[in-house]
């Protein structure tokens, strides 16, 4: 199929949120409340035209993760946070430059992880936890990276406690590092931690954005006994969501990404509605249970799914209009069936 290619749970009121939370929640909210204007959620993501580098406080590592773990340890750590990122990434370069650059966000990081860095395009020798060997690239593509930064987490049984796929804002970033430094992974999902500890999911009161392009009800979205003509896009939303107002005023009005959504099926669904559903597997069930089961915690995720009702990749963390706009042309193209990851297409597209 031909395609355009791109030109360019809610925390009860009376329960107290930690002291930390109030701080850095005081610190955003003005960012936030001033819609079209949030410098964590809006910034140009096309490729950089100079280079990033590590911070100079990230472990200077020879990559072997299990020597790198037991010294973290060794040290008073918790663990290991591994860096995986692109030297010439928007997105790894908010992570970075901002969560990394808030000074709170920094001490608490380096108190509690050594942060190793990896460049999912490298050649330096990479031994993983279990002893295997492999470039930097290759690890990445094992590790089924599709998106930068991915943060993956590491306790001192060897044990991966959490990922984080994409870039999430300064508030959400916190809320992960102290899932895990405070051991919650051990006993809960991030997305109940997250309602439990009151970390919002969203700021400020409406109904949730709608485009005319979504489909109506009822969602019978089950591909699993005969295949759709197309791909389909589930768009897992909330009211009152600032990067969900964002999604749809910024990146959804735009006619590249219209045109591309044109030749899918879309579906909003909102993580907290009891709406009827049958998955792209067959099954009944409510958009409450199913983004339960599919973990999120994120709003917006989009979740994409072949005609035979296989999920393809998911975008469940900051996206902006280059990277949507690749995602798009990776699904309708038929890419994924070729190359596993975004980021393996996304190299070879530009040989």
């Amino acid at each position: 199929m031909a395609t355009t290619t791109p030109t360019t749970p809610r925390n009860p009121t009376s329960r107290r949120r930690p002291a930390w939370l109030c701080l850095l929640l005081g610190l955003l909210l003005p960012f936030a409340a001033a819609a079209g204007d949030d410098p964590f959620l809006e910034f140009d993501d096309a490729p950089l035209s100079e280079p990033l580098s590590y911070p100079d406080w990230f472990k200077l590592s020879f990559l072997d993760l299990a020597d790198d773990l037991d010294e973290a340890i060794a040290a008073g750590k918790q663990g290991l946070m591994l860096y995986l990122g692109q030297k010439y990434c928007p997105y790894c370069k908010k992570f970075l430059h901002g969560n990394l650059g808030m000074a709170d966000i920094r001490a608490y990081t380096q108190k509690h992880f050594d942060v190793i860095g990896i460049d999912i395009h490298g050649q330096r020798s990479v031994t993983d936890l279990d002893g295997r060997e492999w470039t930097e690239r290759s690890f990445a593509v094992a590790q089924g990276i599709n998106f930068t930064p991915t943060l993956v987490f590491y306790d001192a049984d060897r044990r991966e406690a959490l990922r984080l796929t994409g870039y999430y804002p300064p508030y959400k970033f916190r809320a992960a590092l102290e899932y895990v430094a405070g051991g919650h992974y051990r006993k809960e999902d991030f997305r109940t931690y997250l309602a439990r500890a009151g970390v919002p999911l969203k700021f400020g009161a409406g109904e949730m954005d709608h485009e005319d392009f979504f489909s109506a009800p009822p969602y019978a979205l089950d591909r699993s006994h005969w295949p759709a003509p197309r791909p389909l896009v589930v768009f897992f939303e909330q009211g009152d969501c600032h990067a969900c107002d964002i999604l749809h005023s910024e990146l959804l009005s735009q006619p590249d990404i219209r045109a591309r959504l044109a030749h899918m099926e879309t579906v909003q669904l909102g993580v907290r509605a009891d709406t009827p559903v049958i998955t792209p597997d067959g099954r009944r069930t409510t958009a409450r249970q199913w983004a339960d089961e599919l973990g999120l915690f994120y709003t917006p995720t989009l979740i994409f799914y072949d005609n035979n009702g296989a999920e393809i990749l998911r975008l469940d963390s900051v996206v902006q209009f280059y990277r949507l706009s690749g995602v798009l042309d990776y699904v309708l193209s038929g890419a994924w069936r070729h190359y596993p990851t975004f980021q393996q297409w996304r190299r070879a597209s530009r040989r």
